[in-house]
């Protein structure tokens, strides 16, 4: 874009998310005509999407990605913006109107531009630098690309590093949670006494902080980091607390907060106080020609620390320096956040709770499931919302936040869709003005006019705005705001149909391909077959998977492709150890193996002896180091409770002993798992036989569940569920003899491995793939598929080997490396 030969020279210190957007505005107003823009940027890249670096240090996403990069550098060639990168503005001289970088150059300006954002706070800690002032070698932020990259070579340069996460807000969840997906072992610590004590309170931060360690994160609430721990090379060997406690850790990672990057601006002699202060057209107190936005900027005495008021600071800068409405004002935001947390969606608005007797608290919390609710009502108006877990009602919540529907009578129905009609709000009452993506500053009318321009898909739609392109907790609404805007003309997107994002093809497709191509590592199936050959991480493991579907033993195991978990034959818990748990056919066991049992128990100083819901018993605290004398000592097979495989076959008594049994449960129990054992299954797959209707097996609420009926009759259940999600299994069909219930389930199965999406449990599967179809592929072979389910699963079942024989030959010199230890477990009082 051509600059008049009168434009001013209009100078932006900030290549971030502010600074950038900034410019966005202005140039959408027309100022690329007015100004001649330069930028400068500290960073050696375009714009980025900082919120994007939890998805890319959990694998999720890669640095390159196009949703990480908002800006790339021929965005600013194209648009006429001269960008320093990489560059660092070290000095302001306010009355020559100059900016000088780090290199020596020297830029002039007619119009300043701070937009220098934040920085990691460090608090005071013994240990955490070096002599120069630079980190120490082990310790991280999480504000940049370097500090991800940093952490994932250290993460990915062998199989035992532990961390610790000192924060446990928003961005230390999210650090915690991508180290963990990367396999290593984490713990978060928190000084206040409970997690994201900044939006949720005390009873909503218990909840969530038992998702967090469903993940195998440990959690140290009310625990204050004094020092950390380094050893005569300098490495980083732990963390201290102020009551003299200790935790091992290879890399300590700060998260305790943000500040405002005001140096340069201090240093130029502008008003600062905790921000650079601000009016309301952002122009800096005493100045005409230098503004400030984003993070470092203090208006009204607040600084923020979110998205949403930043894209507000811009549209009102961009209004005045343009001259398109000189008169506009930011008078402050009330901030509501929506977002993802370590898997986890959570919003919140307002206050947190109660702060005068009259004030109406409604509180809902399910532990179980993760779920915690809570409104706060003052004068008939909405003063504070949190959600976690379910956040269906965010959208009305925020309406109601904003004043801008009436309240209903039934406050409960501000949580759920009960009682009165207009606490639901339907996608097509949302006005238009409603911020619906708080990451990129997306409304819904945006939306609706990028599918009214011509958008086809829903990805389209996500590609042109950058709707969910962020922490990814508006997915849900933006596709039903974009189904509504199409009136059920939107073109069905193919690749919501692909089995990993980086390739074009079903699984099916995919399956066969790698077949025909005889590709056996998941390095090869990225050469071959990703778009443009590039390696994904977040597609790693599905594709681990899907090879060891289709070869069995005879893939090429590449470590960096599977979790910790597959690795060492184990199920990782929250404190590092292990947990074994050997197999025992049909929960049916014997004297002897109790008795090596405990003689594990006893020789190991094993913490916890457990029965579980799948009738075996659960060995846990084992350290890493020992897990191959463990099994050495057992001397019985894996149960595998730790993979995305078949996993146990719970039984009932049956015919043997019990007076109602009308079936030999017991038996086809066994049969079953000495079928199936072992099988590598998109996600966790559980199996139970019930001898009469009594069902005392849980039969009907399982992946796969077999009841006996009597006559030698078995009724076949598909698609049950126990868990988070409760679900009774549909009835497949009735056959008559236990090999019959072997050789469907042997189909099902096969089908379910061949044909399911990564991650998808059977009772997400079934209700897709429809119960009609299912029996007419597998009970009438109407499409002829059996004979090659019944010649895949017998060759499946034919690779079985029991993982824990590699005690004796590790495949990789580090597979049972001893891992740091890190808090003792409490020791099991005997009852």
């Amino acid at each position: 874009m051509a600059n008049t030969p009168s434009s001013s020279k209009l100078l932006v210190v900030g290549n971030g998310m502010a600074g950038a957007r900034t410019v966005e505005e202005i140039l959408n107003r027309g100022g690329g005509e007015r100004f001649e823009i330069t930028m400068i940027g500290d960073e050696p890249y375009g714009n980025y999407n900082r919120i994007m670096l939890s998805h890319v240090l959990s694998g999720e996403a890669a640095v390159d990605d196009e949703d990480l990069i908002l800006n790339p550098m021929g965005w600013y060639t194209a648009n006429g913006v001269k960008l320093h990168a990489g560059d660092r503005a070290v000095a302001l001289d306010r009355f020559a109107k100059t900016v000088t970088c780090e290199s020596g150059r020297v830029v002039d300006y007619d119009v300043l531009i701070i937009a220098t954002g934040s920085n990691t706070f460090f608090p005071n800690m013994d240990g955490l630098r070096e002599h120069d002032g630079r980190l120490a070698r082990g310790v991280f932020g999480f504000r940049n690309i370097a500090d991800t990259n940093g952490m994932l070579q250290m993460a990915q340069a062998r199989d035992d590093v532990s961390a610790v996460v000192i924060g446990g807000g928003l961005l230390g969840l999210e650090a915690a949670y991508g180290l963990r997906t990367q396999g290593l072992t984490v713990n978060v610590v928190h000084s206040p006494g409970h997690l994201m004590n900044q939006q949720l309170d005390e009873r909503g931060g218990s909840v969530l902080r038992g998702e967090i360690e469903k993940l195998g994160v440990g959690v140290h609430t009310s625990m204050r980091t004094t020092a950390v721990l380094r050893d005569d090379a300098g490495l980083v060997t732990g963390v201290s607390f102020v009551d003299g406690s200790t935790l091992d850790a290879d890399m300590v990672v700060v998260t305790a907060g943000i500040r405002p990057n005001t140096e340069l601006a201090r240093a130029a002699g502008l008003v600062v106080e905790r921000g650079v202060v601000v009016d309301d057209q952002m122009r800096c107190e005493d100045e005409g020609s230098v503004y400030a936005v984003g993070e470092c900027a203090q208006h009204r005495g607040e600084t923020y620390g979110l998205v949403a008021p930043v894209w507000e600071q811009s549209v009102i800068l961009a209004e005045v320096l343009t001259g398109s409405n000189p008169e506009a004002a930011y008078i402050g935001s009330r901030t509501t956040t929506k977002l993802k947390v370590a898997g986890v969606d959570v919003a919140a608005m307002g206050v947190k709770g109660p702060e005068t007797a009259d004030d109406e608290f409604v509180q809902y919390y399910e532990p179980r499931s993760g779920t915690y609710k809570s409104i706060v009502v003052r004068d008939g108006k909405l003063i504070g919302a949190t959600l976690m877990g379910d956040i269906s009602k965010a959208g009305f919540l925020t309406q109601a936040f904003d004043g801008k529907v009436p309240l209903p009578e039934e406050r409960i129905s501000m949580l759920f869709d009960v009682g009165a009609p207009n606490a639901a709000t339907s996608v097509a009452d949302l006005p238009d003005e409603l911020q619906v993506c708080n990451c990129n500053g997306v409304s819904k009318g945006d939306l609706v006019a990028c599918v009214h321009s011509g958008a086809k898909t829903l990805t389209d739609v996500c590609a042109q705005t950058r709707a969910g392109k962020g922490c990814g907790s508006c997915k849900g609404l933006v596709a039903d705001i974009v189904a509504c805007a199409a009136g059920g003309e939107l073109e069905a997107d193919p690749s919501a149909d692909w089995y990993v994002p980086c390739i074009p093809m079903t699984k099916p497709e995919l399956i066969a391909t790698i077949r025909e191509r005889d590709l056996r590592a998941v390095s090869q199936v990225f050469a071959e077959l990703a778009t443009d050959a590039k390696e994904d991480a977040s597609a790693k493991m599905p594709l681990a998977s899907l090879l060891r579907t289709i070869w069995g033993p005879d893939w090429v195991d590449e470590r960096g492709a599977l979790f910790i978990n597959d690795r060492v034959h184990a199920n990782i818990q929250r404190d590092g150890t292990f947990s074994v748990v050997p197999q025992m056919k049909g929960g049916v066991t014997t004297p002897e193996q109790l008795r090596k049992i405990a003689d594990v128990a006893d020789k190991y100083g094993v913490p916890l002896v457990k029965v579980t819901g799948g009738q075996r018993i659960d060995l846990l605290g084992i350290k890493k180091e020992d897990l191959p004398k463990v099994w050495g000592d057992l001397d019985m097979p894996s149960g595998f409770a730790y993979g995305k495989s078949m996993r146990t076959v719970k039984t009932c008594v049956g015919t043997d002993f019990c007076r109602y049994g009308l079936g030999d449960s017991t038996s086809l129990g066994i049969a079953l798992e000495e079928r199936f054992q072992g099988l590598e299954t998109p996600a966790k797959l559980k199996l139970a036989v019930a001898g009469c209707p009594r069902n005392c097996s849980e039969a009907l609420c399982k992946d796969f569940g077999v009841v006996a009926v009597g006559d030698g009759r078995w009724e076949i259940y598909v698609g049950g569920a126990a868990g988070a999600h409760i679900r009774k299994g549909d009835l497949l069909a009735t056959v008559e003899s236990p090999d019959a219930v072997v050789e469907l389930g042997g189909r099902f199965i096969q089908y379910y491995r061949e044909n399911a999406k990564w991650l998808e449990r059977t009772y997400d599967f079934v209700p897709r793939v429809g119960l009609e179809h299912l029996q007419a592929l597998l009970v009438r072979d109407e499409e002829h598929i059996v004979t090659g389910l019944d010649e895949r699963i017998q060759t499946a079942v034919d690779g079985y080997r029991d993982p824990w024989k590699e005690r004796s030959a590790p495949k990789s010199p580090a597979q049972f490396a001893p891992s740091l230890p890190l808090l003792p477990l409490p020791q099991v009082p005997v009852r």
